[in-house]
């Protein structure tokens, strides 16, 4: 794969440059080679795109950073980008929230792939003080047995969200975006947004409240 150069970041101006390229995507003519233009896109998103692979990463799957994959964010992000660049070839969003979407199922598509081969080919064997974070705020588990289904509630918990309140804990918690940047995305104000980020924190706690540590305890 060709490595793509990093532009700068600049959150005021990345929702406006995703749109400006996703709009000249949908004037390519469906015979016409599209992927200069879906590189071009990528390359201007790729640091948005690097955040949201590390937080995702570090948050919801943080056992893919140890042996034996030792995944790191630079790894993720370069086979999201070779999933974007193959979907891209038929699926051409039409907004920022649209290839925003495309990106966060891709990366999870990802994710999802690496544990469950990870799991086929490892013995379930006790780590010592592992820890799962389980969306904001929410505490860590200390249950080390129960990692890797730890792991898969909190992924299904978060899939379980009504589809606003996903959004927005997509959007903020894991890309990186400022409540302004992610109202910008959904097209609501930024007090929305944090509304949903409350409604989804109240509702990852009630279902995944038993994943906190027990206070009082060594």
């Amino acid at each position: 794969m060709k490595k793509l150069t990093s532009a700068p970041l600049d959150e005021s101006h990345t929702t406006i440059a995703v749109q400006r390229y996703l709009d000249q995507l949908a004037g390519v003519p469906g015979d016409a080679p599209a992927e200069p233009v879906v590189r071009a896109l990528l390359t201007r998103a790729v640091d948005r795109l690097y955040l949201h692979c590390s937080s995702l990463l570090h948050r919801q799957y943080p056992r893919l950073t140890r042996g034996p994959l030792n995944l790191s964010a630079d790894e993720m992000l370069g086979a999201v980008v070779e999933r974007l660049l193959k979907a891209m070839r038929s699926v051409r969003p039409q907004n920022v929230r649209q290839f925003f979407a495309l990106a966060n199922q891709h990366m999870r598509w990802e994710l999802n792939g690496l544990a469950r081969r990870l799991d086929e080919r490892t013995p379930a064997v006790a780590l010592p003080d592992s820890a799962v974070a389980a969306g904001h705020d929410l505490g860590e588990t200390r249950n080390s047995a129960a990692v890797g289904p730890a792991v898969a509630r909190i992924v299904a918990a978060i899939d379980a969200l009504p589809a606003d309140e996903r959004e927005a804990l997509d959007l903020v918690r894991f890309q990186g975006m400022a409540h302004g940047e992610a109202a910008a995305v959904l097209g609501v104000s930024a007090k929305t947004i944090q509304r949903r980020l409350n409604r989804a924190t109240l509702l990852l706690s009630e279902t995944l409240g038993d994943l906190r540590p027990h206070e009082g305890r060594a």
